[in-house]
């Protein structure tokens, strides 16, 4: 009998030669119907592996992101089985198609070019194969036997992916019906598990990525286990189209992207409220945090660089210039300079922690496609710090950072999960200081209470870090805030302090961000708010309607008296009816809309039209603006 450990710790005991299907099976028949792959020892298989030696088995469920993939992945083959049968007469040839986050692709090369009516005969045709219910059935063959067979079939992309491969490499195959293809898996045991999918777009992809090579045509898709989830995914993004930040940012004159300047964006004026509003809120919390701003140069001797390790490990992403003859960097971090800030007095232990916070502008080269709006840009400011403590302060601060980040993303409604990202390949330093920083970030988490997910070699090149992936309004997670340990950077620059013994001692630095980037960051609470910022953040918190001419000086009378009590306030005294100026300030999303007339001319008063609300409330002018400051004090997203 063999002995297998689940993920709970528990063993049991099972047959040689079982299959992981059967064995679910025996330790829940509710189980079995929903699991679609399992990991062993680590890797995942395809559930009808067979179990040959004692092992950890873990099973995985569309809850799980390798259940997913495995779901989706199988959809990808359905995919180019209904791509296969539809068009038999137009020279198709399969190149890959993977399983990708929340969906999946298939590039195709054939002679027809895809519209949206073929996307429906597809999908048509791929939930005939679900219906179906085909089993995946695994099959290894030699090298030269897949070639053979690829050949025969003149899937040239195939051939080519085999080509690449040792030649005493065992080849998988995945049959579904009169289908095969050319993969490593897993897949769900049949097509009939794939119960809701939908096809998305067609777009362009070079073979292999590369621009020298043909240009094939990428399916776009995605699958779920539930109609109802998929239903809801594709709400999800019909809200975001309507919320995309790019859109929204010209519709509000918040900034724009140009030629001129790709991957940099301009900031208008109202976008220049929002960021500074922004700005001056990061400044208040961290000053109450105990921290202290400081602000470094934007270009800096390559001497630096190579001391800090970016010239080795990062130098792809910067941007290089000569002074003097001698080679400088932009920056495309702020830890350098804030460790020359450090360095430039002799600390003692009693000045620690030292909480160094920069609002520095960095630039890093991306790829021109890579490019997205505010989202992905080559220059933008991180609200950075970098905090200098003894090694038996690391877990206190790392609580007392969470601590601020929690406040934060409190006052913009949003939530949080965590993620720990541990060593990658391209990294500095030794197993021990790695293990000894990994450990401190993982126990700091642990006994905070707060649940992580592990996230494999996708930790700085100088250290481990925590990331903290926002959850916004319609569902979407983002990630913005990091703490990274970094035991190695203090080493590289020899800082030190002076202990309680009078010796000198190197303190361990904390890098973190809280909003991330300021321009990202701004994008998300865009399509987090859809434009409708609370009054704190609005570019325009209150818009005066005189409903005419004679109404306009007490208009102006009203928005001097709000401006002087820092109110942003416009009159839109134009000659247009009252009812298509109240539309038009609803549309830029103006949180209050004042109309005033006879009667608010008499009263000393305005009709107050909230955002979001049909109806309109007669209010006295001093209290609605005291209503209105208490909102802002508050920063409250309410009405």
């Amino acid at each position: 009998m063999l002995k297998i450990t689940l993920k709970d710790g528990s063993v049991r005991e099972v047959e040689a030669g079982v299959s992981v299907l059967d064995f679910v099976k025996q330790v829940s028949n509710s189980l079995a119907k929903k699991v679609l792959a399992a990991k062993i020892d680590g890797e995942t298989k395809d559930l009808t592996t067979v179990i040959d030696k004692d092992c950890a088995v873990e099973f995985l469920t569309f809850e799980e992101a390798d259940g997913r993939w495995a779901l989706r992945h199988t959809a990808s083959h359905i995919l180019a089985q209904a791509v296969k049968r539809l068009y038999k007469d137009d020279n198709v040839k399969l190149a890959i198609g993977p399983a990708i986050d929340n969906g999946f692709y298939y590039d195709i090369d054939m002679d027809r070019q895809l519209g949206e009516a073929d996307l429906k005969d597809i999908e048509k045709e791929m939930k005939k194969i679900v219906k179906e219910n085909l089993k995946l059935e695994r099959k290894e063959v030699s090298r030269s036997e897949a070639l053979k067979m690829f050949e025969e079939k003149g899937e040239s992309y195939k051939v080519e992916l085999i080509n690449d491969l040792p030649e005493d490499a065992l080849i998988t195959l995945y049959t579904q019906g009169e289908f095969t293809d050319l993969c490593a898996g897993p897949h769900v045991v049949s097509t009939g598990k794939v119960k809701a999918l939908k096809l998305q777009s067609v777009a362009g992809a070079y073979w292999r990525g590369s621009e020298k090579n043909k240009m094939l045509q990428r399916i776009y898709g995605t699958a779920f286990e539930k109609q109802a989830d998929l239903d809801e995914y594709l709400h999800m993004l019909e809200e975001a189209a309507k919320r995309d930040h790019r859109k929204l940012g010209k519709e509000l004159d918040l900034f724009s992207l140009h030629e001129e300047g790709p991957g940099f964006p301009f900031f208008h004026p109202n976008g220049m409220v929002i960021r500074n509003e922004l700005i001056n809120y990061w400044r208040e919390v961290h000053r109450r945090y105990g921290y202290q701003e400081i602000k470094t140069p934007m270009i800096m001797n390559r001497k630096l660089w190579e001391t800090s390790g970016h010239w080795d490990h990062y130098k792809e992403n910067m941007y290089f210039t000569k002074i003097d003859d001698e080679d400088y960097a932009v920056k495309p971090m702020n830890c350098p300079g804030g460790m020359l800030v450090y360095k430039s007095h002799q600390h003692s232990y009693r000045d620690l922690p030292l909480r160094l916070g920069e609002l520095g502008i960095v630039h890093r080269h991306e790829l021109s496609g890579a490019l997205h709006g505010l989202f992905r840009v080559r220059n933008f400011t991180q609200d950075d710090a970098h905090l200098f403590i003894t090694p038996n302060q690391i877990e206190e601060e790392i609580q007392h950072t969470i601590d601020l980040f929690d406040e934060v993303y409190s006052t913009f409604g949003l939530t949080y999960t965590a993620e720990l990202s541990t060593r990658p390949e391209d990294s500095m330093g030794s197993d021990e200081i790695w293990e000894n920083a990994t450990n401190a970030l993982r126990n700091a988490l642990e006994h905070r209470g707060l649940k992580y997910v592990i996230n494999e070699g996708d930790g700085a090149f100088y250290g481990p870090k925590i990331d903290f992936h926002l959850r916004d309004s319609i569902g979407r997670t983002w990630q913005c805030g990091t703490i990274q340990l970094d035991m190695l950077m203090p080493e590289k620059f020899d800082l030190t302090y002076v202990g309680e013994d009078g010796e000198k001692h190197r303190p361990v630095m904390l890098h973190r961000v809280v909003y991330g980037s300021i321009e990202r960051f701004i994008g998300i609470l865009i399509e987090n708010y859809a434009g409708a910022f609370p009054t704190w953040l609005a570019p325009v918190q209150v818009r005066i309607l005189p409903i005419t001419d004679k109404h306009a000086d007490y208009a102006y009378e009203l928005k001097k008296k709000m401006f002087d009590l820092g109110l942003r306030v416009e009159v839109d005294d134009r000659n247009e009816k009252t009812g298509y100026k109240i539309r038009e300030s609803q549309v830029k999303k103006t949180p209050y809309t004042l109309v005033v007339g006879d009667q608010e001319m008499a009263d000393g008063t305005a009709a107050v039209r909230k955002r979001g609300v049909k109806d309109s409330e007669v209010m006295k002018v001093d209290d609605f603006i005291k209503y209105v400051q208490e909102k802002i004090a508050s920063k409250s997203e309410e009405f």
